[in-house]
């Protein structure tokens, strides 16, 4: 958390706040937030005089393009900008503060402290880490059924991991996983080869129905999410099964189960996502 919804909606709103500021001077206060370069005086420094023209987002990582340089941004657990009047006092966990001409500051806050920038040349971004690796896109025209199966099809693993693999699929965390999958009754911890071409078609359908109703909502507030203008995301509101351990299932009214599928916490319905008859189901495709 965040995941794809809450970074699409911050990469929205920073949009209208930043678009256009110039820099006049950078404020480093937790050096280990910055990767790259490796000196945080060097990172700062590069940046003054640049103005931001847009923000992008790939995966969960913002891009926020300037003229001639793009700033690689991952907010992981806890992290939020804000925009603020620049003699606004600076509140705590604020580790970098990006200085405007107008008097106004772009602050990164971070409780956990475990988000990262990098400043890349522009198109640089692309070819090295953290952005060199990731995989499809799923809410543009490439993220298709065929491009779904092949990537995921014979893999030997559980098809809840894979999923949350960003080397496969970006985007995916552990609430919006648990989400699809049980829009598309499949167990999280059947095997991709076991899945049937309807199952392959209604779990394609759910990753992005699932993703776009959460963008539509501004993303999940499930802890300390909120956008750049300080706004909670109401997606929490439609969540049918993370989160809802022990209640009964809006299908069936079976009782949502929760378990450990590659160390996360993982909730689903038992009857609507049975792993037995999933399996039998497989073996009379077969």
């Amino acid at each position: 958390m965040p995941e794809l919804p809450e970074v699409e909606t911050v990469r929205r709103t920073l949009i209208e706040l930043v678009a256009g500021k110039k820099i006049a001077s950078v404020t480093v206060r937790l050096p280990r937030i910055i990767q790259k370069p490796a000196d945080p005086a060097q990172f700062a420094d590069a940046l003054v005089g640049h103005t931001i023209q847009t923000v992008e987002r790939r995966g969960k990582f913002l891009r926020i393009v300037l003229d001639g340089l793009v700033l690689v941004s991952h907010l992981r657990m806890e992290g939020r900008y804000g925009v603020y009047p620049s003699e606004e006092d600076v509140e705590l966990h604020t580790h970098v503060l990006f200085h405007f001409e107008d008097g106004t500051d772009l602050r990164y806050k971070d409780v956990r402290q475990f988000g990262t920038m990098h400043l890349f040349a522009p198109g640089d971004e692309f070819t090295q880490p953290p952005l060199s690796k990731l995989g499809l896109e799923p809410l543009e025209e490439g993220f298709t059924l065929k491009e779904l199966r092949s990537r995921l099809e014979r893999r030997k693993s559980r098809i809840k991991p894979l999923l949350l693999n960003q080397e496969h699929i970006v985007g995916l965390g552990n609430i919006y996983v648990d989400e699809a999958l049980f829009q598309a009754r499949i167990h999280p911890e059947r095997s991709p080869e076991s899945l049937t071409g309807a199952e392959w078609s209604r779990l394609h359908e759910a990753i992005v129905s699932t993703l776009q109703k959460a963008v539509d909502a501004g993303g999940s507030s499930i802890k300390s999410y909120v956008n750049g203008q300080g706004e909670m995301g109401m997606f929490q509101h439609q969540l049918l099964v993370y989160g809802h351990k022990d209640e009964p299932c809006p299908t069936c009214g079976s009782a949502i189960h929760k378990t450990l599928v590659g160390g996360r916490g993982t909730h689903f319905c038992p009857a609507c996502q049975s792993l037995k008859a999933g399996r039998k189901m497989a073996k009379a495709a077969e």
